[in-house]
């Protein structure tokens, strides 16, 4: 959805309806996991996805249809192989949607959401899928307001409340409910999609391979702050746009810098003056990765330093050095790509080993990712 934005602000503020489709449920091998979301506004014009291209074309005329009739649907897809004309999931997966139209008359709180998600504002946007109440009726729930309503007081009070607490887990999936807000009913299907500030990589170190790992940490979403002690390096011109270039002593930015279970940490300076003070700081603070640039000798000096600090075994076990999987990497563009995948597999599990070398599902079920 944050991909799409753009686009779909600007159809909105011209008062143009569009249809919006959201990937709400999925099952076994789907290609897009829930928020995933396509949009067709004026003049046919697509942007986002739901599937990687296998349902397109079918999302294109149902997205449309809601548009002109002005009713939204929830529609399923799935994989088929005795109807040559049906539309499938090649991988074997199914993926729901919730497809509706979306203008000023029909929420009135879009724009908002859409301008909080865009400065990076906390913010989840709940939508009924199902039940008694208005299919497509939209609230958006921030911490410390909500507008809009899904058709009841009371279940407006406890869907909000329930956002809240998705929001802060940064949690996206269903709820269910009774009419009026019950806990334990089920008459009503309610889809939160949690907007939750981007995780943030913080990249120490101002050398060749920082410009490389800052524009992969863009690409992959991440708010990105690249911070060296030396100006002559530290200078916004030699990284991507939308980096942030911070010249400080990196233990002294990171102890003022508030991390948490998202953050990623990536030291590329290899320099022990830079390098230990950053890491006695890192070890010790919330962080879903901390790895370190330099040779298996810098490594092990890098850790009989550390041991010589107040710093735990338990803690330095967070440690990944050196930095990154095995891939063969050379170029600062190839080792940014090592950091990524190693960040990646960490993040969801993964074992790094080739798919053509396991078995089972390619995508197994994950509860919440680190």
């Amino acid at each position: 959805m944050r991909e799409i934005l753009p686009a779909l602000s600007r159809w909105y503020a011209s008062g143009t309806p569009f249809g919006l489709a959201t990937v709400v449920a999925v099952s076994r091998s789907a290609p897009r996991g829930p928020g995933a979301a396509m949009a067709v506004g004026p003049d046919d014009e697509v942007v986002g996805s739901v599937s990687g291209g296998c349902v397109e074309g079918a999302v294109f005329e149902l997205a449309k249809e809601v548009v002109e009739s002005g009713e939204s649907r929830l529609h399923t897809f799935g994989y088929s192989d005795a109807d040559a004309f049906e539309v499938g999931l090649t991988c074997g997966g199914e993926i729901t949607l919730l497809v509706r139209p979306v203008s000023p008359a029909t929420d009135a709180g879009f724009g908002e959401v859409a301008a909080s998600v865009a400065e990076h504002r906390p913010v989840v946007s709940a939508t009924v899928l199902d039940g008694p109440a208005p299919r497509g009726a939209a609230l958006a729930v921030w911490p410390d307001r909500v507008a809009g309503t899904l058709g009841s007081e009371g279940l407006d009070a406890a869907v909000t409340d329930d956002a809240r607490g998705e929001l802060a887990q940064g949690a996206t999936g269903q709820r269910h409910y009774g009419a009026h807000g019950e806990r334990r009913e089920d008459d009503v299907t309610v889809f939160l999609q949690s907007f939750a500030p981007p995780p943030r990589m913080l990249v120490f170190g101002a050398i060749d391979f920082a410009a490389a790992v800052a524009r992969i940490g863009l690409f992959l979403g991440y708010r990105v702050t690249v911070c060296d002690a030396r100006p002559v390096f530290a200078t916004p011109k030699r990284f991507p746009e939308g980096v942030e270039v911070v010249v400080d002593w990196p233990h002294r930015y990171l102890s003022g810098t508030e991390t948490d279970d998202r953050t990623v940490v990536c030291v590329l300076t290899h320099d022990p003056k830079f390098d230990v003070p950053l890491l006695e700081v890192a070890l010790r603070r919330p962080a879903a990765y901390i790895g370190v640039m330099g040779s298996r000798r810098t490594h092990d000096d890098r850790l009989k330093r550390l041991r010589d600090t107040t710093l735990g075994p338990a803690e330095l076990t967070r440690l990944r050095s050196p930095i990154g999987l095995d891939l063969g990497a050379r170029t600062p563009e190839e080792v940014a790509v090592s950091i990524a995948a190693e960040i990646i597999a960490l993040r969801w599990g993964g074992s790094g080993t080739p798919l053509s070398g396991t078995a089972g599902a390619i995508h197994p079920p994950v509860l919440r990712p680190v």
